[in-house]
């Protein structure tokens, strides 16, 4: 089997299981938890997740999908960001979505994994990426970045509720 199509399997795997447990996680949360932070200067998990979606916008619909680039990333750590259960649970699951829906389509044509698609594009902010970088290495800091998320959205979680409740299927 190609390498690249065994990475890709990899990162599927990582973002599926990333998805299932943040949603279980939410799952088990009021309001009230969504926006709490553990401190003054903390994200809140509406924080979190407003920013896993922010940045899977900017990093994968407007450059894959010619999605107009419309994110604030100011907003996405605002202290006091609201976002119900619901809202956090839908955004989730789209950010989730579109980057399993992103990898799956590279299956298909592993050869884009070392294209630079950021070349004509305006020069890249707040990013652990540059202009010059391929879409490999966008998906590995893709990976990087939302694990880091979504493992403080699961202490949070765990602050606020104590032990979680996990279904293995």
């Amino acid at each position: 089997m190609d390498v690249s199509l065994l990475l890709l399997d990899s990162m599927l795997g990582k973002f599926r299981a990333e998805k299932k447990w943040v949603l279980q996680a939410l799952g088990q949360l009021s309001d009230e938890d969504i926006v709490w932070a553990p401190t003054p200067e903390s994200n809140s998990i509406a924080n979190l997740i407003a920013h896993i979606r922010g940045t899977v916008h900017q990093r994968i619909e407007t450059i894959f999908k010619g999605v107009p680039d419309i994110r604030d990333r100011q907003s996405e750590f605002e202290r006091g960001l609201y976002l119900s259960n619901e809202q956090a649970t839908n955004l989730s699951g789209e950010a989730f979505d579109i980057v399993i829906q992103y990898l799956e389509h590279l299956k298909g044509q592993p050869a884009l994994l070392l294209t630079q698609p950021y070349l004509d594009k305006a020069s890249l902010t707040h990013s652990a990426v540059n202009n010059q970088t391929t879409v490999l290495n966008l998906m590995i800091q893709m990976v990087r970045e939302v694990h880091n998320h979504t493992g403080q959205i699961m202490y949070i979680a765990k602050m606020r509720k104590g032990q979680l409740q996990w279904k293995y299927d």
